[in-house]
């Protein structure tokens, strides 16, 4: 198994940015919990506050996407339906 890093950009409507940003930190405690979690930060851009960013760390891609199937994941995307503009999540490895 290798490593997983994700990195996860949310961008929402910026009438939005509150109820977002509420649905996205529930999301912190209940996935460090998580099997093969390793690192799971949020962060928002200082001069684009409807910019969060999701820095994460997985012991494998099949424990991520155990994380990806879970209820909290599920309650989130349907509490923030029409709420976000733009979503990219990309898989990364290291290399150096």
């Amino acid at each position: 198994m290798s490593k997983l890093t994700i990195v996860a950009k949310i961008e929402a409507n910026p009438e939005s940015i509150e109820l977002v940003k509420a649905e996205l930190l529930k999301l912190i405690e209940p996935t460090r919990q998580e099997a093969g979690c390793i690192q799971y930060d949020l962060h928002q851009d200082n001069t684009n506050p409807e910019v969060f960013v999701f820095y994460e760390n997985w012991e494998s891609r099949e424990l991520w996407q155990a994380h990806m199937n879970n209820d909290h994941l599920k309650a989130y995307m349907k509490a923030t339906d029409g709420a976000v503009v733009n979503f990219t999540l990309n898989e990364m490895a290291m290399i150096g």
